[in-house]
């Protein structure tokens, strides 16, 4: 089976899941990998069949389904996905990601070829070997003494606009040193207690998002650097429940959104929801 994406979106079908196609069907493309096969059977497939990734340019895709709606992102409808197909959808996309950007040799700059079903590609001249990357970034909730948590919005955001703070893992650095620099440098906070949650695979282009909480005293100055974070507030989750419907808030289909919900204790139907059910 394959799963047919133009930039960056794929075809839904129907009851909401991934439209795939048998292989012999899709379009001849130059970028074509291998995603493994299903272990157990589902509406599109049954259990064993092979899932090919098909990267199709735009006038392939026009030709295959014109309606632009039927052609879906994985960050605006990936929380409508059942696990399986956003699996396959994550995967999918942080190949294709990886696929457009390493099309030439880092070392000597001529092109590349695709092998090993994707999963590398081949310098042509020197035979440098170049596989898929994966970039960590911390994602942190930040709680004060009264258990309230710090959300923060960048400058090129909404006025409303909230989400918690995150940020690259340098190298040389490790995770509980990452959540430290990192929210030092946004909010001007010094936190401690960092505490792994849980992660989430995020190709935009091709990071992992690793979910910590850690704990600060409000006593201290909140600085938003000015560059990535324009304002931070703490919230109470009484705070948060009554402002929700008016704040925009992380996706659904985000950490972030899971993060902060996790510590509400509740789900949340936030301006973001209402926002996109005005567009349905």
């Amino acid at each position: 089976m394959a799963l047919l994406m133009s930039q960056g979106k794929v075809l839904l079908g129907q009851d909401a899941a991934l439209a795939l196609v048998p292989f012999s069907n899709a379009p001849s493309s130059e970028v074509v990998v291998y995603l493994g096969k299903t272990l157990q059977a589902s509406a599109f497939c049954p259990a064993g069949s092979g899932i090919c990734l098909v990267v199709i340019d735009q006038a392939q895709a026009d030709a295959i389904e014109p309606d632009v709606k039927r052609w879906i992102s994985l960050r605006a409808s990936g929380a409508g996905l059942s696990d399986l197909d956003a699996g396959i959808f994550t995967q999918a996309l942080a190949l294709a990601n990886w696929h457009q950007s390493h099309t030439h040799c880092p070392r000597c700059g001529n092109p590349t070829i695709i092998e090993q079903g994707g999963w590398v590609r081949k310098c042509q001249l020197d035979a440098l070997e170049l596989f898929p990357r994966t970039d960590p970034a911390i994602i942190v909730s930040i709680l004060d003494e009264n258990d309230r948590i710090l959300l923060g919005s960048q400058g090129i955001w909404e006025e409303n606009r909230w989400s918690i703070l995150a940020g690259f893992v340098e190298p040389g650095e490790s995770l509980e040193a990452a959540v430290v620099r990192e929210m030092k440098e946004e909010s001007g906070l010094d936190v401690f207690d960092a505490s792994y949650t849980y992660s989430q695979a995020w190709p935009y282009p091709a990071s992992l998002m690793l979910g910590f909480s850690a704990r600060a005293n409000s006593s201290q100055s909140l600085r938003p650097d000015g560059e990535e974070i324009s304002k931070l507030r703490w919230f109470s989750r009484d705070e948060l429940a009554a402002e929700a419907k008016d704040l925009l808030l992380p996706g659904r289909a985000t950490i972030s959104r899971a993060m902060i919900e996790l510590w509400l204790g509740k789900k949340l139907v936030s301006a973001t929801e209402n926002a996109a059910d005005g567009k349905r």
